[in-house]
C-alpha cells in the first residue's frame, strides 16, 4: 500500500468538481482535474458518471469547466478557451453530436445560466465601457491606468481598467440542437461596477444579480440584488436605473428565486459575522435568516472554501452547505410556507467519520442530490443521494483509480483548552507506530476564517511527506476560524497576533508534556493569514527551529494596498487608525526574529500583495538574519491550489528541503547523568 503521497503520485490524482446532475437524477456530469506534467498546466475535462455503468470522459478539450445541464436534460452548456479566453460552449446529451461554439465574445463569457424553459442562457462577461472589449494585447495594454475608487485590480486578474462585468443573454430557440443566430447575444447591462452570476425568475421575464452600486460602495462592504428585465429595447439597461430588492445597508452576495417566484432567496451577512442564508418576502422588506439557529457559515463555495450554492429541491425542501467542527456538511431546511418560522436541520452524508462536502446540484424532477465528497480514504468522489430515504450511492473511484493503494494518513481529532477559556479544535497526523515525541509542524491555516478539515487535500502534500519521515503534524483551528459559531468567529476582531498567540502556543506546550512533541524540534508554516501568524510568532518567541511564512502578510498598515484592502483591514483589525494597525502589525517585532525563515510568495498576488514578502525579507536581512525569499514569476495569491504545477511542486518541495535542513530528524542525546 502506498502510504506516502509523493508528488509524482498526487499529480496522477484526478479530482472531481462542480457537479451538475441531469433533471431525471439518472447521471451527473461533472469535471475531472488532472496534471500535464510535460505542459506544466492542469487539464480540465468534463465526465459523466450514471449507477451501474463505469463513469467516461464526455469532452476531450484541455481546459474545459462550469458545465450546466438546460432544463429538459438534452443539452450541456460549457466553457471552453477560444484564443485564451472562455467562450460558452454546447453539447447535445441525448444523442451523439458535435461540439458548438455560441459565443465569441473579446473578453470571453461566464457560466451558463439556463432559462426556465431552455431557450436562452444568461451569462455574464467583462465590458470595457470606454473601448467596447477588453484589450488585452497591443497599445491597449501599455495605456495608463486611471484610477479613482478601490476595487481597481483582483488577485488572479490584475488590473480591472474599466472592464466590468456586464449581464448577457444568448437566444438559442428551443430546438435541441440549434446553436445562436446572429445577433442573438444581447448585452443586458451598462454601468460601473460588477455584477454577479444572474439567476432566472420561473416566469423567465427577469434576472437578479447582485452587485456593490452604490456612490461610496467601495468604502464599504454593502452589495444588494438588483432586478434586471430580459427585454431591453433600448439597449443595454444601465446599472442604476435597475430595481434594487434588497436592503442596501445589507451584503447579498449571490440571489436566487425560490421556484415559487414570490420569494427571494439571498447569501449574504446583514452585519459583521457570520453568513447566513435569508429569504426577502417582499421587495425592499426584511432579509429573514433560515440559518440563525444553526450558528454556522454557510459556504456557497469557492477555492479554499468548500461548499455548494443553496438550492430548493422538488420536494420543497431547501439544501445548503455549511461548516461545522473544520469540515463542510449539508443541510436541509424543510418546506415552508411564506413567513413560517424556520429551522435548519443537518442531513447526513455519511454514516460515519469525517467528510468534506464541495459540491452540490439538485435534481429538477427527483429527490436527488449530486455531491463531491472527500473522505479519510479518498480526495474527492461523485455521489447521488436520495433525499427520500437518506441512502447514498458512489459513483466514481478517481482516487482508487489513478493512485491504486493511496492511504492519506488520517488524522487524530484533538482539543486544547486554553488560558481564557476558550477550547482549540484542531487535527494531529502522526507517523504509524511511533512512541515517544517527534519532530513537529506546526501549519496556520489562512483566511482568518477559514478552518482546517479532518480530510486530506492535494494542496497540503508536505503533511503527508512530512509524517513519512516520521514527523508530527498539528493543525489547529484557533479563535476566528469557521465552524464554530458566531462568538469565536468574531472573537479575534482589531487582536491579531494579540488574542490567537495563546490558541497556538498553549496546545504546543501541552503535546510537548504529553511526550508527543520534542521542544528542541518545532517548526512553523502558514499561508496567507497562516503566513501572517508564521511572521508574528516568530517575533515573539524563540520557541521554533525553523519556519516557512507563504503568502505573508508582514504589515498591517501597508495591506490597504490588497485588493479586499479597506474597509476588510478595518473591519478584521477594528479601525484603521494607525498606532492600532502598527501595534497587530509583525513588523513591530521584526528585530527580534532569530527564526531561520524561508519566504514563499507569488510575484503577482494582489491579495497580499508580493510588496509585503520583500519588506519582511529585508527587514530580516538587514537585522543580521540570513532568510530565503522565493517569488513565483506570474502566480497569484492562490497559485498553490491552482497555479502552474511546476510552481506548486516547488512550494512543496522547499517547506520539506527547509525543515528537515533546519530541523534535526534525531532527538538530541541526553548528556550523562
Amino acid at each position: 500500500m502506498t502510504t506516502l503521497p509523493d508528488l509524482a503520485a498526487v499529480e496522477r490524482l484526478q479530482r472531481p468538481s462542480d457537479p451538475a446532475v441531469l433533471p431525471d437524477g439518472r447521471a451527473v456530469v461533472y469535471v475531472v482535474t488532472t496534471v500535464d506534467r510535460e505542459a506544466d498546466e492542469d487539464v480540465s475535462r468534463l465526465w459523466i458518471a450514471a449507477p451501474g455503468t463505469a463513469p467516461r470522459a464526455l469532452t476531450h478539450g484541455r481546459h474545459d469547466s462550469a458545465p450546466r445541464v438546460s432544463p429538459d436534460g438534452s443539452r450541456l452548456a460549457f466553457l471552453r478557451p477560444v484564443d485564451g479566453v472562455p467562450q460558452l460552449h454546447l453539447l447535445p446529451l441525448d444523442e451523439p453530436g458535435e461540439v458548438t461554439v455560441l459565443t465569441g465574445l473579446a473578453s470571453g463569457a461566464g457560466a451558463a445560466v439556463w432559462s426556465p424553459d431552455g431557450s436562452s442562457i444568461a451569462f455574464t462577461a467583462p465590458v470595457d465601457e470606454e473601448s467596447g472589449a477588453v484589450e488585452e494585447q497591443g497599445a491597449g495594454a501599455h495605456r495608463p491606468v486611471v484610477i479613482d475608487r478601490l476595487g481597481y485590480k483582483s488577485d488572479g486578474a490584475g488590473w480591472a481598467r474599466s472592464a466590468r462585468a456586464q449581464v448577457h443573454v444568448l437566444e438559442l430557440g428551443t430546438d435541441s440542437h440549434a446553436g445562436p443566430g446572429p445577433g442573438r447575444c444581447r448585452r443586458l447591462t451598462t454601468g460601473h461596477a460588477d455584477l454577479g452570476p444572474p439567476r432566472w425568475h420561473p416566469d423567465g421575464d427577469r434576472l437578479v444579480a447582485c452587485a456593490a452600486l452604490g456612490e461610496d460602495a467601495d468604502l464599504s462592504l454593502s452589495s444588494a440584488a438588483y432586478e434586471v428585465p430580459v427585454t431591453t429595447p433600448d439597449g443595454p439597461r444601465p446599472q442604476e436605473e435597475l430595481r434594487r430588492l434588497t436592503p442596501e445597508d445589507a451584503m447579498v452576495v449571490l440571489a436566487d428565486w425560490h421556484p415559487d417566484g414570490s420569494r427571494l432567496l439571498t447569501v449574504g451577512r446583514a452585519d459583521p459575522g457570520l453568513g447566513h442564508l435569508y429569504v426577502l418576502e417582499s421587495v425592499g422588506g426584511t432579509l429573514t435568516s433560515l440559518t440563525a439557529t444553526l450558528d454556522r457559515n454557510v459556504m456557497p463555495g469557492g477555492p479554499g472554501y468548500p461548499g455548494g450554492l443553496p438550492q430548493v429541491s422538488v420536494t420543497g425542501d431547501l439544501l445548503l452547505c455549511a461548516r461545522d467542527q473544520g469540515a463542510t456538511g449539508l443541510y436541509r431546511i424543510p418546506a415552508w410556507a411564506p413567513g413560517a418560522r424556520v429551522r435548519a436541520e443537518p442531513v447526513a452524508v455519511a454514516s460515519e467519520g469525517h467528510t468534506e462536502v464541495s459540491g452540490l446540484s439538485l435534481a429538477a424532477r427527483a429527490p436527488v442530490a449530486a455531491l463531491v465528497v472527500a473522505d479519510g480514504s479518498s480526495y474527492g468522489e461523485i455521489q447521488l443521494l436520495d433525499l427520500g430515504d437518506g441512502s447514498r450511492t458512489t459513483l466514481t473511484s478517481h482516487t482508487a483509480d489513478s493512485v491504486p493503494g493511496l492511504a492519506p494518513c488520517r488524522p487524530e481529532e484533538r482539543f486544547f483548552p486554553v488560558s481564557d477559556g476558550r477550547t482549540v479544535h484542531g487535527f494531529l497526523l502522526r507517523p504509524d507506530g511511533v512512541s515517544g515525541p517527534t519532530p513537529l509542524l506546526l501549519d496556520v491555516h489562512g483566511g482568518p476564517h477559514n478552518a482546517w478539515s479532518p480530510t486530506a487535500d492535494a494542496a497540503h502534500v508536505y503533511h503527508q511527506m512530512l509524517v513519512a519521515q516520521g514527523w508530527s503534524v498539528l493543525l489547529l483551528n484557533p479563535r476566528a476560524s469557521d465552524g464554530y459559531g458566531e462568538d469565536f468567529f468574531l472573537a479575534n476582531v482589531g487582536r491579531w497576533g494579540f488574542g490567537d498567540q495563546a490558541d497556538f502556543l498553549e496546545p504546543l506546550a501541552q503535546l510537548v508534556e504529553e511526550g508527543v512533541a520534542d521542544p528542541a524540534r518545532l517548526a512553523l508554516t502558514g499561508y496567507s493569514y497562516g503566513g501572517y501568524i508564521t511572521c508574528w510568532l516568530t517575533g515573539h518567541t524563540d520557541l521554533f527551529a525553523a519556519a516557512v511564512a507563504g503568502g505573508v502578510v508582514a504589515d498591517t498598515v501597508s495591506m490597504l494596498a490588497s485588493d479586499v484592502g479597506h474597509p476588510t483591514i478595518a473591519l478584521e483589525h477594528g479601525s484603521l487608525d494607525h498606532d492600532r494597525l502598527w501595534e497587530q502589525s509583525p513588523m513591530n517585532a521584526v528585530d527580534q526574529v532569530r527564526t531561520p525563515t524561508l519566504i514563499l510568495h507569488g510575484a503577482e498576488d494582489e491579495r497580499c500583495p508580493a510588496g509585503q514578502a520583500e519588506m519582511w525579507f529585508a527587514a530580516l536581512r538587514a537585522h543580521g538574519q540570513r532568510p530565503e525569499l522565493v517569488l513565483y514569476p506570474g502566480a497569484s495569491h492562490l497559485f498553490i491550489l491552482n497555479g502552474r504545477p511546476s510552481h506548486r511542486r516547488d512550494y512543496t518541495l522547499r517547506i520539506v528541503e527547509w525543515l528537515t535542513r533546519h530541523v534535526d530528524p534525531r532527538p538530541a542525546e541526553k548528556e550523562p547523568s
